[in-house]
């Protein structure tokens, strides 16, 4: 009887074990990675989106989910990251948030193309349209194949997610847009949330079918919340990548640049203006700037550094203002959502205006100056007869004894006299009024 006591506690006591065990583990896996994506979609994105879903994976998370808002970006980041959600071994949740937020171009494929789609009322979705690098409609010639390759790539997302396709193209095509509730309507996406927590209990206990063809239930509601951030160097590359960030660094090294060009040996702004004429270039080699609109912004550093080399009274400065408000324009024209803010590029275009006005009215100013330095220097100052000026002598003036001649009133010894012109080693001097 006692054995059969002791064995039944053991059983108890291992079924407890068990238990245990597997409420342990059922905790470890309902967990979900969220990672943030805000801003133009550029490598350094899709490498942190990839970062997210593989940790997603490798730690058994039961989805990963990405919040996103985004005015589009590069072509060859988006087909990465669409890549990485379609081919990923764990589901991958978009949520377009928050509100206000908004997926466009580049957003649009990487919405449609996630496991489940979601966004919050009152964001919008679309417009994907392709355009040149002017910024107008691509050529007849050009336009037929980049808009069937868009066309068809997003019919294939949209296919293989069991989504609207005719509407999905219409957002390449006709670039539509659509709000969280026509887009819902639409078939688009799958939900509406307004928040990440009411996100996760709609979700519980979805099917979702993986590349591999697996299929997984979601188990979100009470999961386990673990937010991956951007490195600190992913945030660096970030931000130096983002269109108006770009653009300042180009604007400081300009500035640092003709600053050390007008008054060299400063060192610091020039140093300033390498360094963020380096980054400039990073930067916007990344963003695919369009070469004709960074060629204006040169040729506008050009004429306002020619403005101080000549006599144009303003109008290699004016010259340079419309290169540089133009080239801004155009800058990142040739990629969809990725634009320079209208206001900075004025203010930009005023700073300039201001600083070249200021430069070239110090530069007339000092050229209009009386010289203070060497025999043009002399005009004016006071020299001290060191022999009688009747009128010839000789005079002292600034350290030196000078062969002088005496306008007017005859000089005695000791007396001041001005000093009226320098006619190669002989003053022309004039007796000092007495004061």
């Amino acid at each position: 009887m006692r054995r059969l006591r002791i064995s039944l506690c053991l059983l108890l006591a291992t079924g407890a074990l068990v238990s245990l065990s597997t409420t342990a583990a059922g905790a470890e896996e309902d967990s979900i990675v969220v990672i943030e994506v805000e801003g133009t979609i550029v490598p350094v994105v899709a490498q942190y989106i990839e970062r997210g879903i593989e940790l997603a994976e490798r730690t058994g998370a039961t989805a990963c989910v990405i919040e996103l808002n985004t005015p589009g970006g590069l072509l060859t980041s988006t087909e990465k990251i669409v890549s990485a959600i379609m081919n990923a071994e764990v589901p991958v949740i978009v949520y377009v948030g928050p509100k206000g937020a908004w997926a466009a171009s580049a957003g649009t494929f990487i919405t449609l193309a996630s496991h489940v789609a979601a966004m919050t009322p009152g964001t919008t979705i679309g417009a994907a349209h392709p355009v040149s690098g002017d910024g107008q409609e691509i050529p007849d010639y050009q336009m037929e194949k980049i808009t069937e390759f868009s066309a068809k790539w997003m019919r294939t997302i949209a296919e293989d997610r069991g989504r609207n396709i005719d509407e999905a193209v219409l957002a390449v095509t006709e670039s539509k847009s659509f709000t969280d509730t026509e887009a819902l309507q639409a078939n688009l996406v799958d939900l509406r949330a307004e928040s990440l927590e009411s996100l996760m209990d709609q979700v519980d206990g979805r099917e979702i079918r993986l590349a591999s063809g697996r299929v997984v239930v979601l188990s979100t509601k009470d999961a386990a919340v673990e937010a991956v951030d951007m490195t600190g160097f992913e945030s660096f590359l970030h931000t130096i990548t983002d269109p108006n960030v770009a653009y300042i660094l180009f604007t400081l090294a300009t500035i640092g640049l003709i600053t050390e060009i007008s008054s060299p040996g400063l060192i610091f702004p020039g140093v300033v203006g390498a360094i963020s004429l380096i980054l400039a270039f990073y930067a916007l080699g990344v963003l695919d700037a369009y070469w004709g609109g960074l060629a204006l912004m040169l040729l506008a550093v050009g004429l306002f550094v020619a403005e101080y080399f000549t006599t144009s009274f303003g109008g290699l400065t004016a010259g340079g203002v419309a290169a540089l408000v133009l080239g801004s324009i155009i800058l990142f024209s040739r990629t969809p959502g990725v634009e320079v803010n209208r206001g900075l590029i004025l203010a930009v275009a005023a700073g300039a205006t201001a600083f070249s006005v200021f430069i070239l009215g110090a530069i007339i100013r000092g050229q209009r100056r009386q010289q203070t330095t060497g025999r043009e220097g002399m005009i004016g100052t006071i020299a001290v007869a060191k022999t009688p000026l009747a009128p010839r002598g000789t005079v002292l003036a600034e350290g030196e004894l000078w062969s002088a001649f005496a306008e007017g009133d005859a000089v005695d010894i000791g007396e001041e006299v001005t000093i009226l012109e320098v006619d190669r080693m002989q003053l022309r001097v004039q007796r000092r009024a007495p004061r």
